[in-house]
């Protein structure tokens, strides 16, 4: 994939919809093979949100996590808000009223949920820097702050604010009693919850917060009172929830009908073809793949349908994208800190991770997309 295409590419085009993980994997591959592409993003800069949650404790760190499109890519990329998806002229409609044509269209829109894990909103890097640098002065301020949702996003932000502030008083309230991810194995996530328990964090298992839809987020108050189903009441300064991650279908949910699965990620075939159009590839989490979300596998998405991208303007068979058992999670480094409890979790991922998952540095992670 590293060569050019030696054929004529004049009259291709690819559009790509979404500049996270995936979509900055296509671009770079697109680019290095000289084949004509524009990258489209409601911001103007890729944000490592592996490494959001740090962000969110400890300041300066923000800029570190932002990295500009147009410094990398130049005039391939578009800053702009997809608002409809012409399937017959085969055309991207941005809100300013400009029309992408595209002969492929890659999408790669991931998914959505809230600050402080994930940004998704129209914006300049300072703004979005700015915006972590007030989450840091929110959790600076606040003595006792509960954390909703014990996913990974949950885990990874109680341990940081723990370790950053060991001194603050961090309750953590999740509705089921495993910690973490699913697909993590299950001593994966009993090493996860007894980590946290050293570390000092108060776990609230199989409650689920009753009143949050009122609960003033992310903004620190003199008193919160955080109630659960079973009649818990946590009194707190800080409320930060980690849930409601859900894929992000606003481009092109009107678009497609039939391809839409129930959570809003697209039908794809072992080509990661979207069902019923050869030249339209759908990568990342909003992707119908039966397999952790997760950024590791976004940039093998991409690297198949770059490739076929490639395999059909050659006439060649196209590659057929295989789901494995393993997965990476290097990401899940990210929950702990502390290089000792890092090599503590990799003894119990040993001979269940691939390589990548020594990548321990998120920020050399990100930036290893851009070469």
């Amino acid at each position: 994939m590293g060569s050019q295409v030696s054929m004529d590419v004049g009259a291709v085009h690819v559009v790509i919809v979404g500049g996270g993980f995936g979509g900055i994997a296509a671009a770079s591959q697109l680019q290095a093979l000289n084949i004509p592409f524009v990258l489209v993003d409601m911001k103007d800069s890729f944000h490592h949100n592996v490494a959001a949650l740090r962000a969110s404790v400890e300041s300066g760190f923000a800029k570190k996590t932002f990295i500009s499109y147009s410094v990398t890519f130049k005039e391939n990329f578009r800053q702009g808000l997809v608002v409809e998806i012409d399937l017959k002229n085969q055309t991207v409609l941005l809100e300013d009223g400009e029309a992408l044509s595209f002969a492929y269209l890659i999408l790669a829109t991931g998914s959505t949920g809230l600050f402080p894990g994930k940004f998704n909103q129209v914006s300049n890097q300072q703004m979005a820097i700015q915006a972590y640098e007030d989450m840091v002065t929110q959790v600076q301020s606040s003595q006792s702050i509960v954390v909703v949702g014990g996913g990974s996003a949950g885990v990874e932000m109680a341990a940081e604010i723990k370790t950053e502030y060991p001194e603050k008083e961090v309750t953590l309230i999740h509705s089921q009693m495993a910690l973490a991810d699913k697909e993590l194995l299950p001593c994966v996530r009993q090493e996860v919850k007894e980590i946290l328990l050293r570390k000092g964090v108060q776990l609230l298992l199989s409650e689920r917060v009753s009143n949050l839809e009122v609960l003033p987020l992310n903004e620190h108050r003199e008193r919160i009172t955080v109630r659960t189903d079973k009649g818990t009441e946590v009194a707190a300064n800080l409320v930060i929830a980690c849930s409601g991650i859900k894929v992000n279908s606003v481009a092109y949910r009107s678009a497609f009908g039939d391809q839409l699965a129930s959570d809003g990620a697209l039908k794809v075939n072992e080509y990661l073809q979207v069902e019923g159009y050869s030249h339209i590839y759908a990568i990342g989490d909003c992707a119908d793949v039966r397999e952790p979300k997760m950024a590791y596998h976004a940039s093998l998405h991409a690297n198949v349908a770059v490739a076929n991208i490639v395999n059909s303007m050659k006439q060649r068979p196209l590659k057929a994208y295989k789901p494995g058992s393993q997965q990476s999670p290097s990401h899940f480094f990210a929950l702990f800190p502390c290089k000792k409890e890092k090599e503590k979790i990799l003894r119990i991922l040993k001979g269940f991770c691939v390589r990548e998952c020594v990548k321990v540095n998120a920020i050399n992670l990100k930036r290893s997309l851009f070469v």
